[in-house]
């Protein structure tokens, strides 16, 4: 069996001298991509907008120190979980103490010794890597092997935040299969939790974009995340999420209107602001997924965040 190797993981030297940043990226460059900065300020704009696997952070430099970096990284819900490394010509214990308390992993002293630090780094990216597989088996739903809720409010947040610093669109789609509890009661619930995998796939075959996101929200529901989506494109999308569904054609002869399993869609798009938070536009789709169940079930609902026009079907 052929293994399949890692992409090269990311890393941000953070230091105020040139020749420092430059040997770091001579030393790690042939394994990883490295990312320089040369103070604090630029430093965190590159971890929020590169989020990388590891930070590499000198301690002494002029207006941002590195505390103070790394207490913004640890407070920062995008860069929190970053690993940070101080690498400082100083090795006094207290020193030391400071940086494990805001939340740094370890500390390299200078002058830098080749071997030492390719070993430290190539560790640590290993244990963060461990760390995000667990945390991705974690965020999987066991039924539908789709993401589940606390994965899908994380990566709502993120998209949320990118769609601010890119000035683009975001849309939100909330399904619900419809009278689904006159199924499970019907057919039994193990055929019940087949029609959910079944759903779940169509939902996916739907969702043709690598960013676009299909979780499990609970029992019935599901959420499609589609950044960079406005309410035209997204449309489209919920328009194949029914044909999909709708095409499994499993038999649902308790569903009202529709002798076949169905869903229901609430749609809303928005052009997120800081104004504004992901929530808004998670509770303007479940407003719309309500009027569709109420207007008749098996269609879509749209509304914009940005204009507060009616609705239209």
């Amino acid at each position: 069996m052929i293994g399949i190797t890692p992409q090269p993981s990311t890393i941000l030297v953070v230091d105020d001298t040139a020749n420092t940043r430059e040997l770091i990226a001579t030393i790690l460059g042939t394994e990883h991509k490295v990312l320089t900065a040369g103070d604090g300020e630029t430093a965190l704009k590159i971890a929020i907008q590169e989020e990388p696997d590891l930070i590499l952070l000198d301690i002494r430099m002029p207006g941002m120190d590195g505390y103070q970096l790394c207490k913004l990284l640890k407070a920062d819900a995008v860069t929190r979980e970053i690993p940070v490394i101080f690498v400082t010509a100083m090795d006094e214990e207290r020193e030391e103490a400071k940086g494990l308390e805001l939340g740094a992993i370890d500390y390299i002293t200078k002058p830098l010794s080749q071997p030492i630090l390719r070993a430290r780094v190539r560790n640590h990216i290993d244990l963060k890597r461990q760390r995000d597989q667990l945390r991705r088996l974690s965020a999987v739903d066991g039924l539908t092997g789709l993401a589940n809720r606390r994965a899908f409010a994380e990566a709502l947040e993120k998209e949320w935040r990118g769609a601010i610093r890119r000035n683009a669109s975001i849309s939100l789609l909330m399904t619900d299969i419809d009278d689904f509890k006159q199924f499970n009661d019907a057919y039994g619930h193990l055929a019940g939790d087949e029609a959910l995998r079944r759903v779940a796939k169509a939902l996916e075959s739907a969702a043709l974009r690598p960013a676009d996101m299909v979780a499990r929200y609970g029992g019935e529901e599901f959420v499609i995340l589609l950044p960079d989506t406005g309410a035209n494109e997204a449309a489209l999308v919920a328009d194949r999420l029914l044909l999909a569904v709708r095409r499994l054609a499993i038999p649902h002869e308790h569903s009202r209107g529709w002798q076949y399993v169905s869903l229901s869609v609430g749609l809303a798009s928005a052009r997120p602001t800081r104004e504004a938070n992901a929530n808004e536009l998670l509770d303007l789709a479940d407003r719309m997924l309500y009027k569709a169940k109420t207007g008749g079930r098996n269609r879509v609902v749209t509304a914009n965040l940005d204009t507060p026009e009616e609705p239209a079907a």
